[in-house]
């Protein structure tokens, strides 16, 4: 396998290669409008970046509340466990704030991804920006 970094900070720090990596996977490939990706929480959340050999391959970020979102990785990186690992991340930050739960919306061709990390579907399926959702949560 080859060397991947799992890092977490602030917008103003890791913002620009998330965006890329956001840009690319929702914009681009799951064409979600511009206006529902960039929703103005970014500044308030913690953000984890998975770089691949130095190289900026995934994202995902805790809002103060204890949901995560935003998780994207690039094509070339998927199926590598850079996923998993940028959920475990987030999900121990979640933990370290004090949030006895995490919860987040997931793709419906996501859910067996979140199921295998422990967490729980719940409620109906919605749509949310065109794609097909249901929410989920984790007890911590």
């Amino acid at each position: 396998m080859s060397p991947v970094d799992i890092v977490s900070g602030d917008w103003p720090t890791l913002g620009e290669a998330a965006s890329a990596i956001r840009c690319t996977v929702f914009i681009e490939e799951q064409r979600v409008p511009q206006e529902e990706e960039w929703d103005g929480r970014d500044a308030e959340c913690r953000h984890f970046l998975a770089t691949l050999n130095g190289q900026p391959v995934g994202t995902a970020r805790l809002l103060p509340d204890g949901h995560i979102g935003r998780v994207a990785v690039l094509p070339s990186a998927r199926g590598t466990g850079i996923g998993y690992q940028l959920m475990e991340a987030a999900i121990q930050a979640a933990r370290e704030a004090g949030h006895a739960k995490a919860e987040l919306s997931a793709q419906l061709h996501a859910l067996a991804f979140y199921e295998r990390l422990g967490f729980v579907a719940y409620g109906e399926i919605f749509m949310d920006a065109g794609i097909p959702h249901r929410d989920m949560a984790l007890t911590l």
